[in-house]
């Protein structure tokens, strides 16, 4: 197998949690005496899973996954007032001038893309023509 071959069998994706039986076997077999590591290799799972596991275990008692994926809530989301009336105001406006807007306005500076899909998420069109400039 060529390195160019590594990886062409499976498609990168996120795996699912662990089973809460798996999670308790796996805190058992540590409590019993068996290092992380060789319980990893026993339970055919990774080495930082065992040891996030037990880490996990011993701050909240409970072997439960945490929470996974939500709701995030747009970085931008106070600031749709502002780039609105922005926009209004100033026609044919660059995402550069918007952010540099939100910079005198004391906002942390953030990614031009994080501007752009704030527009679009309000269902602003964000396009130059010839009469804006």
């Amino acid at each position: 197998m060529s390195d160019s071959d590594v990886g062409r069998d499976s498609e990168a994706m996120m795996t699912a949690p662990l089973s809460n039986d798996l999670r308790e076997r796996l805190i058992e077999a540590v409590a019993a005496g068996s290092s992380r590591r060789s319980v990893a290799a026993r339970f055919a799972v990774s080495p930082s899973a065992v040891i996030k596991l037990v880490q996990r275990h011993r701050a909240t008692g409970s072997v439960a996954h945490g929470k996974i994926g939500g709701y995030r809530i747009p970085v931008l989301a106070d600031h749709e007032d502002f780039l609105r009336d922005l926009t209004s105001r100033r026609k044919g406006i660059t995402l550069e001038e918007i952010r540099a807007a939100l910079l005198d306005r004391g906002v942390a500076r953030c990614a031009l893309t994080t501007i752009w899909s704030t527009l679009r998420r309000m269902d602003m069109s964000f396009k130059k023509n010839i009469d804006c400039v």
